[in-house]
């Protein structure tokens, strides 16, 4: 083979040789020669073995477990022509494999500069705007006291540690994946079973015995399919015993399963993505009818909402984001395993693309994932220092010196427009200890084989079958078989090490098994390799790999070997934290781990045992050696892993978890009641009240007298207050002057033109009959029919006389349907609160044929005056102060006058009339250099703005929104507010729409596809091309999605078809 002819030669010096023999001198040369920046001298001529060196520095460089397979097959051919053209292919593999791995650093070096290099002009972004007025804060003295927060604006009650103590808290954990239970916990069944279940479950425990906690409930995922047991379908465990004195009514821990996605069937963690929705609508019934019932039971009739919402891992975090919206509460996460960094590993390995990687572990909806979390999350829980700066430093959402930045201005109390970084916390993951029995290892000092007293055990019967002398040291794994846990290196180490296999034994717990052909691939080849490298160094009688395991009887796992003075040892690639590190400390074992990630600071806090690069097998090796010969070594880190080990108890931990909850500002719903309702309609609202206030940062007010922005902005007349008491005091930005003003004068204008608001002007004198006759109908719909068909021209103007169709038919099919009595329909829409009213009086439909408007993409809801005959419609007094958490319209204006490029090349150019307080719109001018939206988020994110952005009416428009406000959310809202379930909502929808069209297709509700109704839509500035698709977003079967093709000439409307549909949903 031209170019190779030195890798066919040392290809078949090896297979004519039959590979080299172990040499101890080889191996001291080797690891002596070897320098500091990874390049590999070759040792002197005399010792150096060509073949030896070919297997370990290109066939095991490479880190492709395939090519041993290959080899075993090329070794194995007798017929020369043939193994000459095998040993052909394999050189070209490893000649592919090495050049795509230079490619990964290559790309791998160009993305980090990037990001270097865009974070430092966001940086830059930001220092600049936050620079223009010198910070109010400086400018009187630099200390804060210039500008203080209005005690009338923000009422944010954060709690304290004597105020935590006089509560009742009602916690909320997510983990969705895996099979989660309170006993007999089948860790390592598969990959998505491991130690997160155990953590969560004994975490929920934990806490639900805090004097300060009423309740905790995790919620997770209800399955009933044969492949599980029984015990996955019960929609209720409880966690904490009805005999604990401490558990009072309702109280303790429980898990809480929610049927989403298909209940009959498992399924694995990449494909749970678009079912989320579904579990969040389900989630939140459950959340308001405990929230209720415990408001009955110590909260005074009040309902007691939840302190916080913590989300386990990227999809729960998902799933928490999403139910922190919706209810305003306080969001935690606790990511695990990142997204980003796992990518970089699998990128750096070069084996995959970036596609296939995509394909297979969903990784690019994960990240997505993650980086919404940051936005929405109060606080972000780590296990280590290094997950904070190493991992979560790899996403948009998260700077480390942003995040200083922002805080040391918080601190003073000086302005940061808006701007956001999560607070973040190491708290090491707690244990268990009441289970745990230490032995005195001053009474078996003996190692003779005969002398050691070995622990009864049900697992121990079946060891002595694999070991020859099972009193020798063990060297204990425990881990599922997953290709990151590195257990082939480990069995390769030991293999190798002549020394080490003659005084220990290896013992592999690599979860429960039946039959290899019937595990997951990735976990087949982990086992399979494995049980090749026993039968290549002939392991049998050193190695013992037992098939099951019992929960219960890790314990006694640990016990053995300590008994026998064993190690315990994690060699995984990258590990998030180590929970068995703690484990096996406990019964006193010491340890060897892995240098990445958490085990960093689990030897820094017990200092009982040794660190290794995963890599390596000889230093892992060596690692082993030295515990089990130096007796002296081996009792210190005993002793100070047992000395040490209470720092990680579940006490400590919780105590530590609710002192940083404590921190997090009590949001909630909060609504006014039905009788103060209407008569506070123009009067200063407390809805206000809840708004999240992070670090002081958002916005500050200069007039603790002044009316809520919730009240000032749904009147014109309390706007005109509003301005004349901005000019008195004279502090008002110019950008918020200047859309309270547009505001002020878009709706008087509206009045001018349909007299549509006259109810804010009466709305005083009126208010009993609005109120009354809009909310108290709309709260007694059964059924609620939402229209959000997205149906415009090609230059983004609504397409009247289709839209007029759409409307009337919908209307027209229900009420023909027989099913609903007494139905209620909900028009959401891209367009402001003016388009839609002239639209619907231009086609001759009046606004009180609605129960509510959702306009300017769910950052407007309206009632309408029920059957009111003059029309008249009203914003939610409480829904402006829903959405507002994290709401920086100062700072997403400056960084988006820089984001849009030269003053005479804009791509967008900002839209006043279509703007409101929620609401930035910017017209469209060039598609074609205008970013996809996420894109734009992203670079938002970096500058630490946190919002929604949609491209509406045919990419004719860009909205950037609150970060909650959304047309999906706003039925949510509803639900919380008014009781409207969810389940008994109908969504009809275009096969296109705006960039928000996903969100509306999952979830509980009913959706009705209409096909050849839409022209166009602008999913096409959605996202990026090498981000996820629409099928990790919403399933593509559900019973709760239909499509039904209603118009083939754009001008006819099949009502049959949807008449049909609505039949068919009903049963």
């Amino acid at each position: 083979m031209a170019g190779n002819e030195w890798m066919n030669g040392y290809l078949e010096a090896i297979l004519d040789g039959g590979g080299a023999n172990d040499d101890d001198d080889y191996t001291r040369q080797k690891k002596d020669s070897s320098v500091k920046s990874g390049v590999t001298v070759i040792p002197q001529l005399g010792a150096f073995n060509p073949a030896r060196y070919f297997i370990d520095e290109v066939v095991h460089g490479t880190d492709e477990t395939d090519l041993h397979h290959f080899w075993v097959k090329v070794t194995a051919t007798k017929n020369p022509e043939e193994r000459n053209t095998r040993l052909e292919n394999l050189c070209w593999r490893i000649w592919h494999i090495s050049r795509r791995k230079k490619k990964g650093k290559l790309e791998q070096s160009k993305r980090l500069q990037k990001l270097r290099q865009e974070r430092e002009r966001g940086r830059r972004d930001v220092t600049e705007d936050m620079s223009e007025d010198l910070s109010e804060g400086e400018k009187l003295g630099g200390d804060g006291q210039g500008l203080k927060l209005s005690e009338s604006h923000y009422n944010l009650e954060l709690l304290t540690e004597q105020s935590l103590k006089e509560k009742r808290l009602y916690v909320i954990m997510i983990s969705l994946h895996g099979l989660v239970r309170g006993e007999n916990m089948e860790l390592g069944r598969d990959s998505d079973t491991g130690g997160q279940v155990k953590y969560v479950v004994e975490f929920a425990k934990g806490l639900a015995k805090m004097p300060e906690v009423y309740r905790v409930d995790l919620l997770t995922r209800q399955i009933c399919s044969p492949e599980v047991d029984s015990s996955y379908g019960e929609p209720t465990e409880m966690l904490t015993s009805d005999q604990d004195e401490d558990i009072l009514e309702s109280g303790g821990a429980y898990i809480v399963r929610i049927p989403f996605g298909c209940k009959e069937k498992y399924i694995q963690k990449e494909l749970l993505w678009p079912y989320i929705p579904e579990f969040v609508d389900g989630a939140l019934g459950h959340i308001l009818n405990i929230s209720k019932a415990l408001g009955d039971l110590i909260g005074d009739g009040t309902p007691v909402w939840p302190h916080v919402i913590h989300g386990h891992y990227a999809d729960a975090g998902d799933a928490a984001c999403l139910l922190s919206g919706a209810l305003n509460v306080p969001m935690v996460l606790t990511g695990h395993s990142l997204g980003r960094n796992k990518l970089e590993q699998l990128l750096k390995q070069g084996l995959h693309s970036k596609e296939d990687i995509n394909s297979t572990y969903k990784i690019m909806r994960r990240i997505e994932a993650e980086e919404l979390c940051l936005d929405s999350a109060e606080l972000v829980v780590t296990s280590t220092r290094q997950e904070i700066e190493e991992q979560w430093g790899l996403y948009d959402g998260f700077d480390l010196e942003l995040n200083r930045k922002l805080r040391h201005r918080a601190k003073r109390g000086v302005h940061c427009y808006g701007r956001y970084m999560p607070r973040t916390t190491v708290i090491p993951p707690g244990m268990d200890f009441s289970n745990v029995e230490v032995h005195d290892e001053n009474s078996d000092n003996d190692l003779d084989n005969d002398s050691v007293q070995l622990p009864e055990s049900p697992l121990w019967g079946e060891i002595p079958r694999f070991l020859n002398n099972p009193s020798k040291p063990i060297i204990l794994a425990l881990a599922r078989p997953d290709p990151k846990k590195n257990m082939a290196t480990l069995v390769k180490a030991f293999g190798e090490c002549i020394k080490l296999r003659k005084l220990a034994n290896l013992m592999l717990i690599m979860g429960n098994r039946d039959d290899i052909d019937q595990m997951p691939a990735a976990s087949a080849n982990v086992l399979t390799t494995v049980l090749k490298l026993i039968d290549k160094y002939d392991l049998y009688g050193e190695v013992a790999y037992p098939k099951h395991h019992k929960q219960s009887e890790v314990a006694d796992i640990y016990r053995i070997a300590a008994k026998t003075k064993g190690v315990f040892i994690n060699p995984a690639l990258v590990e998030p934290f180590g929970l068995t590190l703690i484990e096996a400390a406990a019964h006193g074992l010491p340890m060897v781990a892995t240098k990445n990630g958490g085990p960093v600071d689990i030897e820094r806090t017990l200092n009982n045992g040794l660190l290794v690069d995963p890599h390596n097998d000889k230093e892992i090796a060596a690692a082993l050696y030295r515990l089990v010969v130096d007796k002296t070594l081996w009792a210190e880190c005993r002793k100070n892993g047992l000395q040490n080990i209470h720092l990680y108890s579940w006490p400590q931990h919780c105590k530590i978890y609710l002192s940083r909850i404590s921190q997090c500002r009590m949001r909630h719903p909060q609504w006014q009641s039905e009788n103060d309702l209407n008569e506070n309609m123009d009067s200063e609202s407390d809805s206000g009240s809840f708004k999240d206030a992070p670090d002081t940062s958002l916005r500050l007010s200069l007039d603790a007298d002044r009316p809520s922005r919730s009240s000032s902005l749904n009147s014109p007349f309390d706007l005109d207050k509003l301005l004349q008491n901005e000019e008195n005091v004279g502090g008002i930005s110019e950008h918020i002057r200047m859309i309270m003003e547009k505001t002020r004068d878009n709706q008087s204008k509206l009045r001018e033109t349909n007299d549509v608001n006259s109810q804010e002007k009466q709305s005083l004198e009126h208010s009993n009959s609005l109120g009354s006759s809009g909310k108290l109908l709309l709260r007694r719909r059964k059924r609620l029919f939402v229209i959000a068909v997205d149906c415009y021209d090609a230059f983004g103007k609504p397409l009247v006389s289709r839209q007029a169709i759409i409307i009337q038919e919908i209307m027209t099919a229900v009420r023909s349907s027989g099913n609903f009595s007494s139905p209620g329909f909900i028009l959401s829409t891209a367009l402001t609160v003016s388009e839609t009213i002239s639209m619907l009086q231009s086609i001759g439909i009046k606004v009180s044929a609605f129960d509510a408007l959702i306009c300017s993409s769910g950052s407007q809801l309206l009632y309408t005056a029920g059957d009111n005959p003059d029309s008249a419609i009203y914003p939610d007094p409480d829904y402006d102060s829903h959405i507002d958490y994290r709401w920086g319209a100062e700072g997403l204006r400056k960084s988006m006058k820089k984001l849009r490029g030269p003053e005479n090349s804009r791509f967008l150019v900002e839209d006043a009339k279509a703007s409101n307080f929620h609401c930035l719109a910017y017209q469209v001018k060039n598609i074609s250099t205008a970013p996809k939206a996420d894109e734009l988020r992203r670079q938002l994110r970096m500058r630490g703005l946190r919002c929604h952005v949609v491209y509406t009416q045919n990419c004719s428009r860009l909205s950037v929104l609150p970060l909650h406000a959304s047309r999906s959310q706003a039925l949510r809202y509803l639900y919380v507010r008014w009781g409207l379930d969810i389940a008994n909502m109908y969504v009809f929808l275009g096969e296109k729409g705006d960039t928000d069209y996903e969100e509306l297709i999952g979830g509980m509700h009913k959706t009705l596809i209409l096909k050849g109704i839409v022209i166009d839509g602008s999913e096409k500035m959605l996202r990026s091309p090498t981000s996820y698709g629409s099928e990790d977003v919403f399933p593509s079967e559900s019973p709760n999605i239909v499509s039904v093709t209603v118009s083939d000439d754009k001008e006819e409307f099949n009502t049959q078809q949807i008449i049909a549909s609505l039949h068919w949903f009903e049963g």
